[in-house]
């Protein structure tokens, strides 16, 4: 499985450092709060016209990682 977390970054400018999607104002944390309250990534994605599904994965991919304790590095913005 490729990796998507080069679509994650921060940017102490961005949302105070906290992980955003390709340098854009929405945080990792909010996509995931939108998928454990039951949204869909289409819904996600309609409300949302410049994200892709990529996007999505990357998200996933990030919180499976952090929660598993890898350490790894992400793109600053």
């Amino acid at each position: 499985m490729e990796s998507q977390l080069d679509r994650i970054t921060i940017d102490e400018a961005v949302c105070n450092g906290k992980p955003v999607i390709r340098g854009f104002r929405i945080t990792v944390k909010t996509i995931l709060e939108y998928l454990a309250a039951g949204e869909t990534i289409e819904n996600i994605l309609a409300a949302y016209p410049f994200l892709e599904e990529a996007d999505m994965k990357a998200c996933i991919e990030f919180a499976a990682k952090t929660v598993d304790g890898e350490h790894f590095s992400l793109t600053a913005a």
